[in-house]
Formats: C-alpha cells, structure tokens, sequence
C-alpha cells in the first residue's frame, strides 16, 4: 500500500515538476531584466566609443573599404552577450537594442540609424542561439550566435550605406562581417561571460556555472 501511494504520487508530481522547469527556461525574472537593461547600457557606452573610433578606420580602408567589415564586431558583442548571460529567448535582440539605443542617444554621426542596426544584428543573434533551442551556450554556439549577427550586420549594410557598392564588394563585406562578429562578438563575448562566472558576478542568473561548463 505505501510502494502503491508513492508511485501514485510520483506520477501526480511529475507532470508539475517538468511544467515548472519548462518555465523557468523561458520566464523572465526581474533579476535577468535588470542585468540585461545594466549590460545593455554599459555596453551602448562602449558601442558609442566603437563608433568614434570608427573615422580613424575609416582612412585606413579607403583603398578598399569591404575591409571595413572587420572592425564590425565590435557593435555585436550585446546581442552575444545578452544571450549568453540570460540564456532565455528574447535577451539577445533586447540587450543589443538597448545598447543601440544608448549609442543612439549619446550620439554618433551614424545618427539613429543605430536603431535599425540594433534591431537587425539582434536579431541575427537571436538566432543563432534560437537554432539550439536556447538549451546550448557552449563555444560553437557563441560562435554560430557571432557569425549571424554578423550577417545581419553585413546584409543590413549592404542595403543601407554601401548601395552603390559592386556586388563582389558586398560579398566580400558580408563575408568579413561574418569573420569578424564570429571573433569578436562569438569568441570574446564566450571568455567575457566565463570570466564572469569565475568572479561570481552571475551567481543568480542561469550562466552561473559558466566557468565550469564543457566547450563544446
């Protein structure tokens, strides 16, 4: 009789215990909007530097300005990064879009086309981690995460400032984007995070364990 209640109890407690850890995947605490809006802001800070220092790069590339591309990175890094600490979908597109914001409202002489950048290149990291069903953050997928935002940032480029480029010009500053967002914002935004986690600065967010989690 005992072995007969507890199995029954097992099998009524079961459906609840799976439904609630579901949740908590996917449900927004204020704690993660918190982090993420403080993340966001920091690094809308240094988006705004990035840009600044974008006219010095600028007059290095003018023989062949697709290079351009590879100093792009550096304006995905939120979107990665978002995603990576959260680890909840949504975190990626809203951590690049504040930090887009912050650059915007700093002011840049991109002026508040930053915005729609913002949106796009959050996007394309949005998906990366969407494709593993945001229940991996290992290396690879960081790196997945980097390379489309990459793309988004490369296509979205392509169509806004650099119309009057040829095609091969634009593939070849699609392609560098990609190199550079899977660099950058992939591979640095994984280190930053596991750094992090060695300080104990994520001990209440799901990247807690960071540090101590496979690569691949």
């Amino acid at each position: 009789m005992s072995k007969s209640f507890t199995g029954a109890s097992a099998q009524q407690n079961a459906p609840k215990n799976t439904q609630r850890s579901g949740n908590g995947k996917s449900t927004w605490r204020v704690v993660d909007i918190v982090v993420v809006s403080v993340l966001g802001v920091a690094l809308g800070v240094i988006f705004w530097l990035w840009s600044a220092g974008y006219g010095l790069i600028s007059a290095f590339t003018v023989a062949f300005p697709p290079v351009g591309a590879l100093y792009g990175g550096g304006w995905l890094i939120a979107g990665v990064l978002g995603g990576l600490v959260i680890r909840k979908p949504g975190a990626a597109l809203y951590c690049e879009l504040i930090a887009a914001s912050v650059e915007g409202l700093l002011g840049t002489h991109f002026g508040f086309t930053v915005l729609l950048s913002g949106l796009v290149q959050g996007l394309g990291a949005e998906l990366g981690f969407a494709l593993f069903r945001y229940k991996k953050f290992n290396l690879p997928v960081a790196l997945v995460a980097g390379a489309l935002a990459g793309l988004a940032l490369g296509l979205n480029d392509s169509l806004v400032w650099n119309i009057a480029w040829a095609f091969e010009w634009k593939l070849v500053y699609v392609i560098l984007a990609m190199i550079s967002g899977t660099i950058i914002a992939g591979l640095v935004s994984w280190l930053a995070v596991r750094g992090l986690a060695r300080t104990g600065a994520l001990a209440n967010l799901p990247s807690r364990n960071a540090a101590t989690e496979r690569v691949v």
